[in-house]
């Protein structure tokens, strides 16, 4: 009886600890950002189908379709083709697209690129001042002409002994 007691509390302090790290997971800061990412995402997605709606719409009907959002090409067997429904979906995409890029991607770009710090390449490789071949930076010898080098420090032309 004391095998199965023991197994149970097992169970038990296993799903107590699962919760625990389920608690450590919601609570980690990338969820949130990216539930109120999506939260804002999709406000602002109705906010540009609002504008495309009741703007941008309209003024396309001033080309010289009256109205524009229903747009519709009859087909055989009673189907309709909502063309200028689809259209307002391309705009829509399209104006949240530009707006996500100038107004997100490009900000963050230069706000990286300004405060992440970037590493000089330093050489890795340098040439032998004799048979002028590649040879890795700390090489006291080179592998192809077997000639001494001098320090990498040391200036090319300088021969160490």
């Amino acid at each position: 009886m004391s095998a199965v007691r023991d197994f149970g509390e097992r169970g038990l302090h296993s799903g107590v600890s699962t919760l625990g790290d389920f608690k450590k997971f919601i609570l980690r800061g990338n969820v949130v950002d990216l539930a109120v990412g999506i939260v804002i995402g999709a406000a602002f997605t109705g906010v540009v189908n609002g504008f495309v709606k009741d703007f941008v719409t309209p003024l396309i009907g001033l080309i010289g379709i009256p109205d524009f959002a229903n747009l519709v090409i009859h087909g055989p067997n009673k189907n309709n083709f909502l063309v200028g429904d689809f259209i307002n979906v391309i705009i829509s995409f399209l104006i949240t697209a530009l707006v996500v890029y100038f107004f997100v991607v490009k900000p963050v770009n230069s706000l990286s690129d300004r405060f992440t710090p970037h590493k000089d390449a330093t050489p890795t490789t340098r040439e032998c001042p004799f048979c002028l071949s590649t040879v890795p930076l700390k090489a006291t010898r080179c592998a192809y002409c077997t000639a001494q080098l001098p320090p990498a420090d040391a200036p090319a032309g300088v021969a160490g002994s």
